[in-house]
């Protein structure tokens, strides 16, 4: 059943990316872009995933669990910005 389940989602995944990226081209303001960023992230975090599970090596998590950690800083820090005009005080 994961022979065709797993490309199915990634297939999916790879749409919801484009449409992300649309949102990222035509967002009206700052913030339909970030959060463009984010969930991009977070798809590709997924296309990973599932990449690893239908290759069957087992090394591609690492790689997701980095992106995920620098996702989330940079959300971060971004948001920060975005609120104050600066990162580091």
């Amino acid at each position: 059943m994961l022979s065709w389940v797993v490309p199915l989602a990634m297939g999916i995944f790879a749409l919801a990316l484009l449409l992300n990226l649309y949102r990222l081209v035509k967002g009206p303001d700052i913030v339909d872009r970030v959060l463009a960023l984010d969930t991009m992230m977070i798809n590709s975090i997924a296309l990973l995933v599932l990449t690893d599970i239908h290759l069957g090596l087992g090394v591609l998590f690492e790689v997701a669990m980095l992106i995920a950690l620098m996702g989330f800083v940079s959300t971060l820090a971004l948001s920060k910005y975005l609120l104050r005009g600066d990162v580091i005080e």
